[in-house]
């Protein structure tokens, strides 16, 4: 029987820890890329690859590779709910705290492919936190389609479409109470994304490591001049 290769792509640090420690050793041959560059035509021509798997990804994918490969991405929604940007984000701030992980086949539209599998998410502690625990559902995700090679099915019902968030809507404004100020701090609380943050009187303050006990909210706060940040 021949061997299959499999490519797993990933942008994040916790990406390639999860391949390192689980999905490498899954049969078949599996190559990991974390740059746009690694995944050229040229490269995949090469590989040849069954799936092309997508786990925590920053660039736009090419068309000739979504059109040329079998892609599979890994949504925090319930989809077609929350398709879009900032899934994450949006899901805590709309007060949800459990959601679906969709494995869905790439198309050109964004988060408007057809359905693998889904797997329960929970959304407690800080978002980093969530992004660890989604890529190792995740991985489990991967390995099933893998060994199965499941058909997948369109998405039913009429989509409700998140919108990306911008770094400026890190600022912390108008929350009503301790607990919207916890999930506002704990869902932006991951490397790479704008920390939670106030700025006065010339300085700017980031927040992170939240943490919500007896009444009272507690986190890290990294103090520094404006000008630092323009």
């Amino acid at each position: 029987m021949t061997t299959k290769n499999y490519v797993v792509a990933g942008a994040k640090p916790w990406s390639r820890r999860v391949f390192d420690e689980n999905i490498s050793v899954f049969p078949g041959e599996w190559y990991f890329v974390s740059r746009p560059k690694e995944l050229s035509l040229k490269t995949m021509a090469r590989l040849e690859p069954r799936y092309i798997f997508f786990l925590h990804w920053s660039w736009k994918v090419p068309s000739e590779i979504i059109n040329g490969y079998e892609c599979v991405c890994f949504h925090m929604t319930d989809v077609p709910y929350g398709r879009g940007g900032s899934p994450l984000q949006n899901l805590i701030q709309n007060g949800h705290r459990h959601t679906k992980l969709t494995a869905l086949q790439m198309v050109e539209e964004f988060d408007a492919g057809p359905i693998y599998l889904k797997e329960d998410l929970c959304l407690e502690g800080n978002a980093e936190e969530i992004y660890i625990r989604a890529s190792y559902i995740s991985a489990q995700m991967i390995r099933k389609i893998a060994e199965e090679e499941p058909t997948p099915q369109p998405q039913v019902g009429d989509p409700l479409i998140f919108k990306r968030r911008k770094p400026d809507e890190s600022r912390i404004s108008d929350l009503p109470d301790l607990q919207a100020m916890h999930d506002f701090i704990r869902m932006l609380d991951a490397n790479g994304y704008p920390k939670a943050f106030l700025e006065y009187s010339g300085f700017r303050y980031e927040f992170s490591r939240a943490a919500m006990y007896d009444g009272r909210l507690k986190a890290d706060v990294k103090i520094t001049p404006i000008k630092e940040n323009v």
